[in-house]
């Protein structure tokens, strides 16, 4: 599944890329598409078979499913 986190801040971004590729699960940082957020402006794209919940981190603002096309759908949003 592809799914698409976005963050609080930046540096909150640059530690989840870094445990990720600790773990060896495919991560790519990119600007936030702007139908999802304005906030920090920097989103993981991430490639992962399993709940993306599993990777959770105080950083994470929101985690998106990629569905067809420019579609999303919210998984978590922190409170």
């Amino acid at each position: 599944m592809n799914y698409t986190i976005v963050f609080h801040t930046q540096s909150g971004a640059i530690k989840f890329d870094n445990k990720m590729r600790k773990l060896k699960i495919p991560c790519f940082l990119q600007p936030v598409p702007r139908k999802l957020s304005s906030s920090c402006g920097i989103c993981a794209k991430l490639i992962y078979g399993e709940n993306p919940i599993s990777l959770m981190e105080p950083e994470i603002e929101r985690i998106y499913k990629n569905c067809s096309g420019s579609q999303y759908e919210l998984l978590y949003e922190s409170q």
